[in-house]
């Protein structure tokens, strides 16, 4: 038997073990059809200590998280309490965060759906005004039954595509959350707009022009193989 024989059956075992392998994976994206949730964590400022002050569900509307058809816009979150807990001197415009918040905007699946298949979360941040007083990542994280402890992964996104992935654990028991975490100084609602804000699609699909380059590529490479 030929060398490039062997080679491309070793190529076509290959081809069907990662097709096997990709079976047992789940992929989810951005989309505003599904179950959205809210939860905040809130720290001092770092002037202050930093130390965490407290945790609890929000409404997605409270972490200024919203929709706009297909489109997820994360902006710095805002507190209508004007008192100087939340504000350096009391709530008004022109008034300095007092606050750390920590926005999560997040899916979670429960139920042994997953049940040890390894999930990816894709996405387009498709803009991107944010200044170095707040940072989003997407994450994806493992939660014990009991919400104690978990396992996950998390990174920093800025423009284009982004893509993350991790192994679940085989339990029907815990909870899985994929999603983003906005984290910056609370801002007055008027002061918002120097302060930027992103914005998150699902990966555009490619166009006509788009598909015809990869169709040519797969040729041209058919034609080198021959």
């Amino acid at each position: 038997m030929k060398s490039s024989s062997i080679v491309r059956r070793i190529g076509l075992v290959a081809w069907i073990a990662s097709t096997l392998a990709a079976s047992a994976a789940v992929t989810v994206t951005v989309e505003p059809g599904k179950p959205w949730l809210g939860y905040m964590n809130v720290f001092q400022l770092p002037a202050n200590g930093g130390g965490f002050v407290f945790g609890s569900g929000w409404g997605t509307a409270d972490l200024r998280a919203e929709f706009s058809g297909a489109t997820l816009t994360l902006s710095p979150n805002t507190i209508g309490d004007p008192n100087d807990f939340w504000y350096i001197g009391g709530g008004a415009p022109g008034s300095p965060g007092n606050k750390i918040m920590g926005a999560n905007m997040y899916v979670e699946i429960n139920g042994g759906e997953l049940l040890g298949q390894t999930l990816n979360f894709t996405g387009f941040v498709s803009a991107n005004s944010f200044t170095a007083a707040h940072i989003t990542k997407a994450f994806i994280k493992d939660f014990a039954p009991d919400y104690s402890s978990f396992v996950g992964i998390e990174v920093p996104i800025t423009n284009g595509v982004f893509s993350l992935s991790l192994p679940t654990i085989n339990d029907p028991a815990r909870h899985v959350q994929y999603g983003f975490e906005t984290t910056g100084v609370n801002v007055w609602s008027t002061d918002v707009a120097p302060f930027g804000s992103i914005s998150i699609t699902a990966i555009p699909e490619p166009g006509p022009l788009g598909l015809a380059s990869v169709a040519g590529l797969f040729w041209i490479l058919r034609r080198r193989q021959r």
